[in-house]
């Protein structure tokens, strides 16, 4: 995270007192009583479309706990809490951020040992993901709503960069809170990009944004966030960003480079695997929670067959296996036609020779991105837990993601975990992919680094998969080491072994990347709010070239 020079603006704009006041008592009113019904989660898209019959599926309880009894938090269980998980709560707590008296995010990092501050005194929407889910999970949603609300009207700004207006429904990629002492005001700083490694607006801060606020909406049982105007209104711009009809013939997503969580130059522009995993679960979270009138029906129609081509062309052309890596090793090239076997025209020299040891017999995963002639075989983590949770994975996939997991521990893992991606980028690919970009070496930083944010990912996806022996085994992994290392922002070397040449110490979203994993494995019951099960009847028939395997 670098940068500087945001977008200022006074308390007598669009965050003014009287809208923050007038959205607040709208959302104040006594939560409603909802009698259990079938989530979403459990029905299908098919019924949605045809009969716009929207779920709740949530219901409240006196304590605003989950709808799967959530435990206010660890200390209550029980047993005795490992000893790290009270210095994690206490520095999570001091990276709280208050807007005019209300706490309204956390900053990226609180790191005292270094004078030079870049863009870590800002509050991150991504970053904020795990913190948020901390905060659900212990009982205290209050931060996560005006999170959401603050953030929410920061979408409605101008965004300009340069000459250029950027479409209305971007979110943020972060924001800064000024406290003016002596006229006593609070103002807003925002950065869209335009402050960015590469001006590159954060396409993911809008899909996190829709999963944080279902998150909440399970957490809590508050339907009445997720039903007001502003919040639908979001959701819609969000949405029409991605769902417009253009020049596109794949369902996925058209990205630059950095325009995510890997926000420099790593060559992931395309049809990142993150980009369309995140897409995906946004889609699905907010098909829960949109409202079936006025210009929502037609949101809702388009969601629907989103998904059904989105998860087709996932399922089929991103997945690999030991059968898929030997059938593209055999793919004949410039084949023109329907009839024509290697669809994107990949070529078999282009593989690397590092995948054919890599992949195991029982085991698989989404590749980094699939284009014209072009695949990228790197293995990146949150895509494929966010693959998990979202079930773009078919259950056999997700199985196989875990089984692959197991089998190159040493390579994914290591000493700490998780690598961002795998394997690293080195020599003359290394100069040409990223630019020679001095941060990202070899085993460092998005080129191969090990990140202990991750954890809570790898965690939830072992919870959802039932393998959850896994993650107490990352778990004691960082327990080892992540406290004694000053909860540093990521790890360097082939095994994770090194604090990061440029890591900031106390980063915030490890902290809570760590409290949520603990969570998660003492109450399982957790997942609720950041998993969606299998739509049973988004499985088209699969009519494909004998190529390709029947899934």
């Amino acid at each position: 995270m670098e940068g500087g020079g945001l977008i200022a603006v006074g308390s007598h704009c669009s965050l003014s007192e009287m809208d923050d006041l007038d959205l607040t008592r709208a959302l104040d009113k006594p939560r409603l009583k909802i009698e259990r019904k079938r989530s979403f989660d459990e029905r299908s898209m098919s019924e949605l479309s045809t009969g716009y019959s929207r779920h709740d599926g949530i219901y409240d309880s006196p304590r605003g706990r989950s709808v799967l009894d959530t435990p206010l938090s660890s200390a209550r269980n029980s047993f005795e809490p490992h000893p790290m998980m009270a210095e994690a709560w206490e520095a999570l707590r001091r990276s709280m951020v208050f807007f005019r008296g209300q706490p309204v995010g956390t900053l990226a990092a609180v790191d005292n040992t270094t004078d030079e501050v870049l863009n870590y005194d800002q509050v991150f929407v991504r970053d904020f993901v795990p913190s948020a889910l901390a905060f659900l999970m212990n009982g205290e949603p209050d931060i996560v709503k005006h999170f959401l609300l603050k953030t929410l009207q920061l979408q409605g700004w101008e965004k300009r960069v340069d000459r250029f207006k950027l479409g209305e429904g971007v979110m943020p990629a972060s924001f800064k809170v000024l406290h003016d002492p002596i006229r006593e005001t609070d103002n807003i700083v925002a950065d869209f990009g335009e402050s960015a490694i590469g001006r590159v607006a954060p396409v993911d801060s809008g899909f996190w944004w829709i999963i944080l606020l279902r998150a909440y909406t399970k957490s809590t049982g508050d339907l009445t966030l997720s039903e007001t105007p502003e919040c639908q209104k979001g959701m819609k711009l969000i949405l029409s960003l991605c769902l417009a009809e253009g020049f596109d013939t794949f369902p996925t997503l058209l990205c630059a480079d950095g325009c995510s969580m890997i926000d420099r130059r790593m060559g992931v522009y395309g049809y990142p695997i993150e980009i369309q995993a995140l897409f995906f679960m946004a889609l699905r979270s907010a098909l829960s929670m949109l409202k079936p009138d006025g210009d929502g029906r037609e949101c809702i129609e388009k969601i629907v067959k989103r998904l059904h081509a989105l998860s087709f062309h996932m399922r089929n052309y991103f997945w690999l296996d030991h059968q898929n890596l030997n059938d593209i090793y055999r793919f004949k090239t410039e084949e023109y036609s329907h009839t024509a076997v290697n669809k994107f025209n990949v070529m078999p020299d282009s593989i690397p020779e590092w995948v054919f040891d890599f992949m195991p017999l029982r085991g698989g995963y989404f590749v980094g991105n699939v284009g014209p002639a072009h695949m990228d075989f790197r293995w990146f983590a949150l895509g494929n837990c966010v693959s998990i949770l979202s079930s773009l994975a078919t259950p056999d996939q997700s199985m196989a993601i875990m089984d692959l997991l197991e089998h190159r521990w040493a390579e994914l893992v290591g000493e700490m975990p998780l690598k961002i991606c795998y394997p690293c980028l080195e020599g003359h690919e290394w100069r040409i992919v990223t630019g020679c970009d001095p941060k990202n070496t070899r085993w460092s930083y998005h080129n191969g680094g090990s990140w202990p944010v991750l954890l809570w990912q790898l965690t939830a996806a072992c919870v959802k998969t039932g393998r959850p022996q896994i993650a107490r085994r990352a778990v004691d992994l960082i327990e080892s080491r992540l406290h004694r290392d000053c909860w540093p922002e990521y790890y360097d070397g082939k095994l994770g072994r090194y604090v990061g040449k440029q890591a900031r110490k106390y980063q915030t979203w490890s902290i809570a990347g760590y409290l949520v994993a603990k969570m998660l494995l003492e109450d399982p019951s957790h997942i609720g709010m950041i998993s969606l099960e299998e739509d049973k009847l988004m499985k088209p028939v699969i009519k494909r070239s004998a190529s390709w395997p029947q899934l």
